[in-house]
């Protein structure tokens, strides 16, 4: 692209921003289309909304009680938003008409574009060609929701009702964000968007919206995937830079699932990993289950914690049973009680009660509000980041939700004592009364429903918080945002491995003592070089020495270095009729390592450059041990991986055996990635397998290398 273009590109970008803020908080609406958009109408109206709307159909009076306009160019003046429901053909024109009169943005809602494949595909380049730089929304989807200023341009009818401040959730799934509007979980929603097809606006240009919106708590996403990675990365930098967590719910996990994504909006699902990897990256909160998603949105926009120590109230031994276990596996800390604090809570709780954290303050303070804020105030004051009271309200006993209401205003009371966040949930999410959440909430109180969606939650909120604080402390923001995609090379090839670790080398990958050698040349070059050694078939290249039979180990002589070699040459012809092994690589023989690593690279279309570190050497396949970064990386985030590994526990020094270099690891993972990044648009694929981490101070050395990128 040359600068030109580019600029024209970000011309067009900027003005779409600014359409989709006035899309998105619009002064007047107009609705064009027939009888089916008088509901939406009177929803608009019934909503809330203060501005004008103004329908437009030739055919009609009025609809949904509003005078009609007989065509957009009797409009006043260009409409801020435009809710489109006509056919996908008449859809192009009337954007078309949109684009000219200078209109904020459209909600399209026909569907038959791209996601049906054939005629739909270029009916969908032909509405982005003619909406310019309309801030457009979908096609194929239900529209959006403005639950502060009531807008509603909505296809079907949502629930919720209007907010000061909440969450955004914006979903390529119309149902799915229809769905969440009529959840029974109080959650607070400023916006809901229904994307679609995302011809036009892609979900990294809501999110690059909605975090600048003062009105914005949270964004939570439905993705089935993403068309433009580093478009959503720098997105996604911004809410993080700007302290507005993101929660997402990637769907198209499985094989089937990604073909569905394909089918549903014409979206790419691309490999799951990476998507962990990306979300890790930039903070995002990731979950599995819609009702995760939307517990996990009410934590951040009512209050969360920002680490993750918690103290966990409960009335039952079963609760606190249950709470322990997950937070275990969530890896939320659940601290001991300090002395004091232990002896204060002995001293206020019966004799049969047990003082542990999460702690079953009993029944016995039940109704007493100022015993369970002299309970929860010792508890809270000692070193976690957040109270949890677990209770489940009973459904037909007014007198014990009297009782309850007494215990949660102790832990409000606490809360004020002691300064730190609180929430309750409930271990089913029907018993957690509306009436119930409603004030909680607007008494700044988080009321999570489900004990396994809460602690889930929690700990989302305690990782995003930390993750927050690492990019902050590793050169901020900007060090996340991937770069902008590059071409495929156009003509790859495997280089040869001496010239490979030669490559690598200069970017500062260590690598044994090594020589190329003719066949009759090898038993003295070995010899300079000092045996034991190890020989190779260098030429021809080979992907895979071992099953050619091309690599040959611990060689303690000249003898064994000329035995090698004719079994090597033989062992290849065998391997493949007519290949001649014409050069071979002579190596010093490492000594014994500590652990095996490989260090991948590969080139994903959507991703770009890939890292991969794991448990390397012949079982790499077989134990399945690694970690996926994007490119470029840090090298506390690479430590950060390998720690992660099954294999650390060898680094770390396995049942009395010595420590790894674990430095020299890390310099060598560094070294691989800084080749990757210095070659990005040439690269496809690398491979050092193995990495051979050494006793710790001895290093790390590269035995074997793979590279295909494009010719010099």
């Amino acid at each position: 692209m040359d600068v030109t273009a580019s600029m024209q590109d970000n011309d067009l970008r900027a003005n779409r921003q600014r359409n989709l803020k006035r899309l998105l908080s619009p002064r007047h609406v107009a609705f064009v289309g027939g009888q089916g958009i008088a509901d939406v109408i009177r929803q608009c109206v019934s909503g809330g909304f203060s501005g004008e709307v103004w329908p437009v159909n030739p055919k009609y009076q009025e609809l949904g009680g509003k005078p009609c306009f007989r065509s957009l160019s009797d409009l006043p003046e260009a409409p801020d938003a435009t809710f489109v429901a006509v056919p996908r053909e008449t859809t192009i024109e009337v954007v078309r008409e949109l684009a000219a009169m200078g209109a904020g943005g459209a909600v399209c809602y026909a569907a038959g574009f791209a996601e049906v494949g054939g005629e739909g595909v270029a009916l969908q380049e032909a509405l982005v060609k003619a909406a310019g730089d309309v801030a457009l929304v979908g096609p194929n989807c239900y529209g959006l929701l403005n639950y502060v200023d009531g807008v509603q341009m909505f296809a079907s009818g949502p629930g919720g009702g209007r907010v000061r401040r909440g969450a955004a959730f914006v979903a390529q799934s119309g149902n799915i964000a229809l769905n969440a509007t009529m959840n029974e979980r109080s959650v607070p929603f400023a916006y809901v968007i229904s994307a679609g097809n995302q011809a036009v606006l892609q979900i990294s240009d809501y999110v690059e919206v909605l975090a600048e919106d003062p009105s914005v708590t949270a964004i939570g996403l439905y993705i089935e995937g993403l068309s433009d990675v580093p478009a959503f990365s720098r997105a996604a930098a911004k809410a993080l830079e700007r302290g507005i967590p993101i929660v997402a719910l990637k769907a198209g996990q499985s094989e089937l699932g990604a073909k569905l994504a394909m089918s549903h909006t014409s979206s790419l699902a691309g490999d799951d990993k990476l998507y962990d990897a990306l979300f890790e990256r930039l903070g995002i909160i990731r979950v599995q289950s819609l009702p995760a998603l939307l517990e996990t949105l009410k934590l951040l926009s009512v209050g969360g914690p920002e680490g993750d120590r918690l103290v966990v109230f409960t009335c039952s031994g079963g609760e606190s049973l249950m709470a322990a276990d997950r937070a275990a596996t969530l890896g939320l800390r659940l601290p001991e009680f300090a002395p004091d604090q232990f002896a204060d809570l002995r001293a206020q709780l019966p004799d049969f009660a047990t003082v542990s954290n999460p702690l079953d303050y009993n029944t016995s303070l039940w109704g007493d509000r100022a015993a369970c804020a002299r309970c929860f105030s010792t508890a809270l004051a000692g070193d976690v980041d957040f109270g949890l009271l677990v209770i489940d309200y009973p459904t037909h006993d007014p007198i014990g939700q009297r009782d309850y209401a007494a215990v949660v205003d102790g832990l409000i009371d606490a809360r004020d004592r002691t300064g730190k966040p609180v929430g309750i949930c409930s271990t089913l999410s029907e018993l957690l009364p509306e009436p119930v959440r409603a004030r909680a909430i607007e008494r700044g109180v988080a009321p999570l429903q489900g004990l396994d969606e809460a602690l889930g939650a929690l700990a989302g909120a305690a990782r995003q918080a930390r993750r927050r604080a690492e990019v902050k402390a590793e050169g901020g923001t900007a060090a996340v945002v991937l770069p902008p995609r590059t071409l495929v090379p156009a003509e790859p090839r495997l280089l040869e491995e001496f010239d490979s670790k030669q490559r690598l080398r200069r970017h500062g990958l260590a690598i044994p003592e090594g020589r190329l050698a003719t066949a009759a040349e090898a038993p003295e070059v070995a010899a300079a070089i000092g045996f034991p050694v190890v020989a190779k078939v260098a030429r021809p290249v080979l992907a895979h020495k071992t099953e050619a039979g091309a690599v040959a180990l611990n060689l303690r002589d000249e003898a064994a270095v000329t035995e090698a070699i004719a079994a090597m040459t033989e062992s290849v012809a065998r391997y493949k009729p007519g290949l001649v092994a014409e050069q071979f690589l002579i190596e010093r023989q490492v000594g014994s390592p500590v652990a095996e690593l490989i260090v991948g690279v590969r080139r994903d279309d959507q991703f770009g450059p890939v890292l991969v570190v794991g448990a390397g050497g012949v079982l790499v396949e077989m134990v399945e041990d690694a970690a996926t970064l994007l490119l470029p990386t840090s090298r506390t985030a690479v430590e950060r991986a390998i720690r992660g590994l099954r294999v650390a526990r060898l680094l770390a020094g396995y049942r009395g055996k010595p420590a790894g270099d674990m430095a020299a690891a890390v310099d060598a993972v560094m070294a691989v990635a800084a080749f990757a990044e210095a070659h990005r648009d040439r690269l496809v694929e690398l491979d050092v397998n193995p990495l051979l981490v050494l006793p710790e101070g001895q290093g790390a050395l590269a035995v074997d290398a793979l590279v295909v990128m494009d010719a010099d």
